[in-house]
Formats: structure tokens, sequence, C-alpha cells
């Protein structure tokens, strides 16, 4: 079968919608696919480009569809639908997706491996974990303050006061008990997140990338990790601007006529990877005072001039572009001081 120039999937569970498009860019065919068949359809197949919207098992077939000699180009879901014409089925979903990696200035996901795959699962697990303890420490929170148990902020002065009512006759028994319980489920939480914590910072340390991030300051083990599972070596962004816009870090633009304004951050992109960029930022912002190196100084200077949450986000904003320059360059980052 050599007729076809283009092959765009719609993905599913247990039914997939392939659509055959000729070197023309007319449908050749768009039928139905069970599971089971989908390998061996695409094995037969010569090799082509295939497309695929960037989501659920996108990178499994993509990492399997390579192996069989194909081009894979994942779609951003959020510019497939625009392309979509009558209504909402697989058919046109298959053709919308193909017809929209035609789009010249389209910009692709790369495939992820799968030690980004495990990286990316292990933080989504971690992320799930913290989520979790943080509602089971408020609840308690505001449980034990209606027995006039209050705690200073922290997990650990919680659990010091979990031992402490525990231990004392604040609690009626039947209250007691919960609140054991309730101890214990958070002891495990933290176990867990301690050890997920702990398969992070061994991959850090094995994966080459990783170690170059962590000579960037506020980049640790968590951001490392976390920019390496989501963009691998950085090579599809062209420009430091590229990978900002990319993570919603720049200023939102509206221009139409002579008109031209800017306003917050878009907040496009990785919403998890934005967001520890940002609590990065924040670390290295109260680590700054009193530095007299390039990047401190400059810190310093921003924070007093537009304030602490705005240089925060600022912050973020740089880090992004130093990222990108030490992943491009392939150099470890330097400070260098400023000479009164």
């Amino acid at each position: 079968m050599t007729d076809h120039n283009l092959v765009s999937i719609d993905l599913a569970k247990t039914v997939f919608q392939v659509c055959r498009f000729a070197d023309d860019n007319k449908i050749l065919s768009n039928r139905r696919i069970s599971r089971r068949k989908l390998h061996q359809e695409m094995a037969q197949l010569s090799p082509s480009t295939v497309v695929m919207e960037a989501c659920y098992s996108a990178h499994y077939w993509g990492r399997t569809f390579e192996q069989y000699g194909h081009t894979v180009k994942l779609v951003p879901a959020q510019h497939v639908k625009p392309f979509v014409r009558g209504n909402k089925n697989d058919a046109n979903d298959a053709i919308a997706i193909g017809e929209a990696s035609l789009r010249p200035n389209m910009k692709f996901v790369r495939v992820k491996s799968v030690e980004q795959q495990d990286i990316q699962s292990l933080h989504k697990i971690r992320e799930r974990f913290v989520s979790h303890r943080t509602r089971i420490s408020n609840q308690t929170r505001g449980l034990l303050s209606e027995y006039g148990l209050i705690a200073t902020p922290g997990f650990k002065a919680l659990k010091t006061l979990i031992q402490e009512a525990l231990e004392s006759d604040a609690l009626t028994v039947v209250f007691r008990e919960e609140i054991a319980s309730v101890y214990e489920e958070l002891l495990d939480l933290d176990e867990r997140l301690k050890r997920v914590n702990n398969k992070l910072k061994a991959l850090a340390e094995h994966y080459p990338i990783c170690r170059l991030l962590m000579t960037i300051p506020g980049i640790g083990v968590i951001n490392a990790t976390a920019i390496y599972a989501a963009i691998g070596d950085g090579k599809q962004f062209a420009t430091a601007r590229d990978f900002a816009v990319w993570m919603g870090l720049t200023p939102r633009h509206y221009a139409s006529g002579t008109k031209s304004t800017t306003g917050k951050i878009t907040k496009r992109g990785n919403r998890y990877l934005r967001k520890q960029l940002v609590h990065g930022a924040r670390a290295l912002m109260n680590r700054s005072k009193g530095k007299k190196d390039n990047l401190s100084v400059w810190i310093n200077t921003i924070k007093e001039r537009r304030g602490l949450h705005k240089a925060c986000v600022a912050l973020a904003h740089k880090l992004a572009r130093i990222i990108w320059a030490v992943l491009s360059r392939g150099e470890e980052f330097k400070l260098q001081r400023i000479e009164a």
C-alpha cells in the first residue's frame, strides 16, 4: 500500500479511526479499526507520516509506530478542534487531525521516551500524595481547632500537635480513635511521598540533562526531573522565548490596527511545570537577599520596583530562558559576581 502520503489516527481505548490521505491531500479511506488489528495495519503500511492528537496513549503509540519506520507527529489537541467540520464523531476528528497537521506553522509535540514517561508518572503520583496529604492536614487542623488545639503552619507542627492531643485528655475517647487513624494515614502518605522523592533524586543524579539543569539556581531535583520529563533536551524550541511562551509565562498580547496592549501572563502550556518553576523562583528570591551576583542583583531590583508576586513570576520567566540556554549550549550555569 503505497498510495498514501499521510495517515491520521483518532485514538481511543478499543477502536481507532484511521484516515489515509493521498499526495494531493485527498482522502483515500477513513475507517474504523480495532485495537487488536491496529498493530498489524500500521506494520503493513509503507513508511509515511503518522499524525495523532497529543493526548491519552499518544506517546505509547508514537513509539510503536516509529519502530515500524513511520515518522510520527503529535498535534496539540487545542489546534485540532477548529478543523472539525460537521458533527463530532471519530471520522470527522481523524480528518481534522490530518488537516491540522498540514498547517505550515503548526508546532508539534515530541514523542516522549519511556524514561521520560517514567519520570512524568512519578511526578503525577507525587502530586496526588501531596494533594491528599494537604487535604487531610487542613481538615484535621479544622477539627482540632474545635477542641481548642491550634498548630503553627507546617506538617511537622501538625504531627507534633496530634501526638500531644493523643497523649492528653483534651479529646474524648470517640474522637481520639479517629484522630489516631488519621495520624496513621498521614504518616503512611508521608512515607510514600519520601519514597517517590528518593526515586526522583536517584533519577536526577543518573541523567546528565537533570544534573545540568540543577546547576541553575532555583532548579532542584523536582524541577529538573519535571523539565526533563516534559521537554527532554529542549531542541523542539528554536529560541528561549519559544520555551517561555510554551510555559505560559509571557504576557498576553492584543493588537488591532494602531492599538497594541499587553496584559497578564497567558498561563498556556504545562500547568504543573509552570507552578513548580514559580515555586522554585519564590525559593530563589528568598535566598537572594544581600547577595552580589548578577542574578541576585536583578532579582532584588525587580522586587523593589514591581513587588514580590510580580517579581516572582518575572523570575520564573527568566529561569525558563536560562533553562533553554543551558540545554541548547550543554554548559553548566555559572553566576557572575558584580564587583563593587
